[in-house]
């Protein structure tokens, strides 16, 4: 069938459908609100199981699995609009600095190792694998779906392969998977250890974060009318200028493709600075204040369940099967490198509420921040800790250098190799982590001792 305008409406009409349906499976469902299993893997899940692979219910276009790197590209694009604020590096480093050197040594560190030990090991056990698979598992972990579709794309340029989206969201839905699951056992250790300060138990979350359902006394706004309705619609303003970025971005690609064809630049890390400028130009406009950060973010929020649903949904079963071993090897080896950062290096180098902020950690380095965001509102259900704030803040910075990540290090490992790659990429890794510890202190109390300015926020707990 011609794939066209209809086939690409249909596809995001059938995914809607799903995504529903998935939403109320999550209200009803207790093994989904335990887990707290996102609607959008529940509708990627369904969506595979009912696509051409399997009962061959719902008529996939067949071009489902480009829709992730799509996606992607529209999430970068309106990722820095509304922000305002500059970023400095000196007061970044002054104010959140020990949580700036694990968060960013983290990700160099789930890189570097994958790249490194996962890299020899495919060498080693798996000979006739195509080695730079290492740099997937890590893009999916420590990326999300979003980062998998980017650096699978990135090396099916690189290599001539066409397998490289699938096996990274094939890695990216496994991370989420281990997020959840191992993330809840690990605080249900935490808390029996006596390392979780602010909750006894592995408590369960509000009712409306397990159902997905918010009654109507606790409903707030989406963001504000920045834009007066009667000249434009305020979603459509927002929405407008993140495909505005999108679009020059991808522009920019094809320009710059006609005389460097041999350099490779993501164009997700394009759109992205597509939106710093368009940002920066509106700064100095009369719509300097119509441009609401909240309102971006939301438009950011379901791209990414769109983005998931589509990713889940493309995963091709045979390709999965044909690299079943080294997918398997590099997520045992992705879910050890996280619990690492967790009891080792977050143990040892955060400054106060160490597993809190720590399995936050875990949580983004194995699926996405949401997850990482749901595994701490378990064990810091009031958000006392300050670790979400922290990661706000740094991650102003943090962000900047990612593009960098998502952009050498593919061509990085295709041109000179995973290991040696992965070596450099350990090496900054640990500077990092030396530099949190030189600066900030290495703390080898007992898991459940209390650290500086611990006691103080735990008695405002109990006094109100």
């Amino acid at each position: 069938m011609e794939y066209n305008y209809m086939s690409f409406l249909m596809d995001f009409c059938f995914m809607s459908l799903l995504l529903v349906i998935a939403q109320f499976l999550r209200a009803k469902i207790k093994f989904f609100q335990m887990f707290y299993i996102p609607a959008s893997l529940l509708a990627g899940i369904m969506g595979l199981l009912l696509g051409p692979q399997f009962a061959n219910i719902i008529p996939w276009s067949g071009q489902i699995g480009s829709y992730a790197y799509m996606l992607v590209c529209v999430l970068f694009g309106g990722l820095f609009l509304g922000k305002k604020e500059k970023i400095s590096p000196k007061k970044i480093f002054n104010k959140v600095g020990d949580s700036f050197c694990v968060n960013m040594g983290a990700e160099f560190f789930c890189f570097g190792i994958a790249l490194l030990v996962g890299g020899a090991l495919i060498m080693v056990i798996y000979p006739q694998v195509f080695t730079e698979i290492a740099v997937l598992m890590p893009s999916g972990y420590c990326g999300g779906h979003g980062y998998a579709s980017t650096i699978g794309t990135a090396l099916n340029n690189l290599l001539g392969r066409t397998d490289g989206v699938v096996i990274g969201q094939t890695f990216a839905t496994m991370g989420l998977l281990t997020g959840l699951f191992v993330g809840i056992a690990c605080i249900n250790y935490a808390t029996r250890k006596g390392a979780t300060r602010l909750v006894k138990s592995a408590q369960a979350l509000p009712e409306d974060c397990r159902t997905g359902i918010i009654p109507a006394e606790k409903q707030v706004s989406m963001g504000k009318e920045t834009i007066n309705p009667m000249s434009m619609d305020p979603l459509a303003w927002h929405l407008a200028l993140t495909l505005i970025a999108t679009l020059a971005g991808y522009k920019f690609y094809d320009f710059y493709k006609q005389y460097l064809p041999q350099i490779e630049l993501p164009v997700m890390c394009l759109t992205m600075i597509a939106g710093v400028i368009l940002q920066s130009i509106l700064n100095h406009t009369p719509f300097k204040d119509s441009v609401d950060e909240h309102v971006e973010g939301r438009i950011g929020s379901m791209v990414t369940d769109y983005l998931v649903g589509f990713g889940v949904a493309s995963i091709s079963i045979t390709v999965v099967m044909e690299f079943i071993g080294p997918i398997v090897l590099l997520c045992v080896l992705g879910a050890l490198t996280s619990l690492t950062l967790v009891f080792v290096v977050g143990r040892k180098l955060f400054r106060n509420f160490w597993f809190e902020r720590s399995i936050f950690v875990f949580g983004w380095t194995t699926g996405v921040v949401a997850i990482g965001l749901t595994l701490l509102r378990i064990v810091d259900p009031e958000a006392k800790s300050g670790t979400l704030s922290d990661y706000g803040y740094s991650y102003t910075l943090q962000s900047v250098i990612e593009v960098f990540i998502i952009a050498l290090v593919p061509i990085m490992a295709v041109s000179y190799g995973c290991i040696a790659t992965g070596a450099v990429l350990t090496v900054i890794a640990l500077a990092l982590f030396l530099t949190g510890a030189k600066v900030f202190g290495v703390h080898n109390q007992k898991m459940d001792e209390l650290r500086e300015g611990e006691a103080e926020i735990i008695a405002t707990i109990t006094n109100n």
